[in-house]
């Protein structure tokens, strides 16, 4: 049976999965949301005989049901190859009483690499199925990881162009580098002016801009995302959380059915979302944490209801968190209105006009599978530096903020059930941090000398993605204001 998707403040429309893809965000400015959430048609004893492989087969094919089963293979084949530096892709690593979940082994060591090195096949696939003559304009805004992720995936991939604007000052050294020494001739990086919220509403404005969208069209271009606002990106993301539980089952930590807990650092709501939908098919998940650091507008929402971006943006060491405007939270409102076009838009409405908006009772019943905690920054040294000191575990201020907020949790619910926490990036992404959090004598060392420090102490050997920077040139350097960013676009692509 064909899986169709709508907009999240759509008429009802109807579209595939392949023309949401290729589309990204809506016309009318709603994000696709799939009409329901399949059950997984394999069970879970099953799946835990499965490797990553045909697993993220077995959940993709329930999504992207207009793509053949040699077509989605295809792209599960192409993306998860020796990019990654595990065949394993995403390993389970048990802490003390804690899993970690590692998403950082792809070739940008962060978690993005799990989605954005199989959206480019996605995407160019879903170009054929639609007899697409126009080259596909991949236009992106990141908080640090999406860019270099989406950038490494699209990289001279043909009939594809790709251009991505990140906060100048709002990303560590390391994020910044990978971006600006990307090759690639369809590949375009733009420092501008602003925050992650500046340059994620600068993007989405450009999408909405339909005298722009004409003169594309007539240049032979169109647009579609990398953001995690591109179903194509969700998809991909829901495959490791039902391979956690498959895998832990496999090894024989949980029995059939027994629940964990799943702790995400989240900033744009895409990650714990995909956790949701897991669970929605099946995977036997009890509660979704969400964890914030500083620029806790999520954490908010969960407690009161009341979403409000209306506070200080907080630059915090864990950079990619660093978030106000949660756009992937949309799909989940539009699952507790009932999916309600008209009433998911009226808070979007809200939101965009006021920088805020409130759900009603009856929504905020529907929200108790998940519950929100956050960490400042004294918290996220004292977890990296605790855990070092214990266990030998290197982690990053991302996945710190998780585990900072698990702790929390099982303190004050005194909640014994199995956890996993996604890490979502290499430590050798923040070193600076992470060195400085586990001792206050690396602060006076050079950011590279601390990937080195990083080396000793870890035991865990220097990443390529590190590697490769370390004497690259910087290709890119242009930076502008956020009132400029759609001429920056014109003028890349001379239209």
């Amino acid at each position: 049976m064909e899986l169709f998707y709508k907009s999240t403040r759509g008429d009802g429309n109807k579209v595939t999965a392949s023309q949401a893809i290729l589309q990204g965000l809506a016309e009318d400015g709603g994000l696709f949301a799939p009409e329901h959430i399949p059950m997984l048609d394999k069970s879970i004893e099953e799946l835990s005989n499965m490797d990553y492989k045909q697993i993220a087969y077995e959940v993709m094919k329930l999504f992207l049901t207009d793509f053949s089963k040699e077509e989605i293979l295809d792209c599960i084949e192409k993306a998860y190859d020796e990019k990654f530096d595990t065949n394993i892709i995403a390993p389970l690593v048990k802490v003390d009483d804690v899993y970690f979940l590692e998403l950082f082994h792809g070739s940008t060591i962060a978690f993005k690499d799990m989605a954005l090195s199989i959206l480019p096949h996605l995407l160019t696939t879903s170009a054929k199925k639609n007899n697409i003559k126009n080259e596909i304009v991949i236009l992106t805004a990141t908080s640090g990881d999406t860019g270099k992720a989406a950038l490494a995936g699209f990289a001279d991939v043909e009939g594809t162009s790709i251009i991505v604007f990140y906060p100048k000052d709002g990303v560590s050294l390391v994020q910044e580098l990978q971006m600006v020494t990307q090759k690639g001739d369809n590949a375009k990086v733009i420092g501008i002016k602003g925050n992650f919220d500046d340059a994620q509403t600068g993007v989405k404005n450009i999408f909405g801009d339909k005298e722009l969208k004409e003169k594309m069209s007539l240049a032979g271009y169109q647009f579609s995302s990398a953001n995690s606002i591109n179903i194509g990106r969700l998809v991909p993301q829901i495959v490791y959380y039902v391979y956690t539980y498959a895998s832990l089952l496999k090894n024989k930590e949980i029995t059939n059915g027994e629940k964990i807990n799943v702790i995400v650092p989240t900033g744009n709501f895409g990650n714990i979302l995909a956790a949701y939908y897991a669970k929605c098919m099946g995977i036997p998940i009890n509660k979704l944490v969400c964890a914030s650091n500083e620029n806790k507008v999520l954490v908010d929402f969960f407690n009161t209801g009341i979403y409000d971006r209306n506070r200080e943006f907080i630059l915090t060491s864990s950079p990619s968190m660093d978030i106000l405007i949660s756009s992937n939270l949309e799909r989940l409102i539009y699952i507790l209105t009932g999916q309600s076009e008209q009433k998911t838009s009226e808070l979007m409405n809200s939101l965009s006009s006021n920088g805020k908006y409130e759900i009603t009772e009856e929504m905020k019943v529907l929200l108790e599978d998940f519950v929100g905690y956050y960490a400042n920054e004294d918290e996220i040294s004292e977890v990296i530096k605790k855990t070092y000191n214990e266990t030998n575990y290197v982690m990053d201020t991302h996945t710190a903020v998780a585990a900072s907020v698990y702790f929390k949790y099982i303190s004050k619910t005194k909640d014994n059930t199995k956890s996993v926490i996604a890490s979502t990036a290499s430590p050798y992404k923040f070193a600076r941090s992470v060195m400085t959090a586990i001792d206050d004598q690396y602060a006076s060392k050079e950011d590279f000398d601390l990937i080195n420090d990083l080396n000793k102490i870890s035991e865990v050997e220097i990443p390529n993605a590190i590697k490769e920077i370390l004497d690259a040139k910087v290709i890119h350097d242009t930076v502008v204001e956020t009132n400029e960013m759609k001429k920056a676009v014109e003028k890349i692509l001379n239209v």
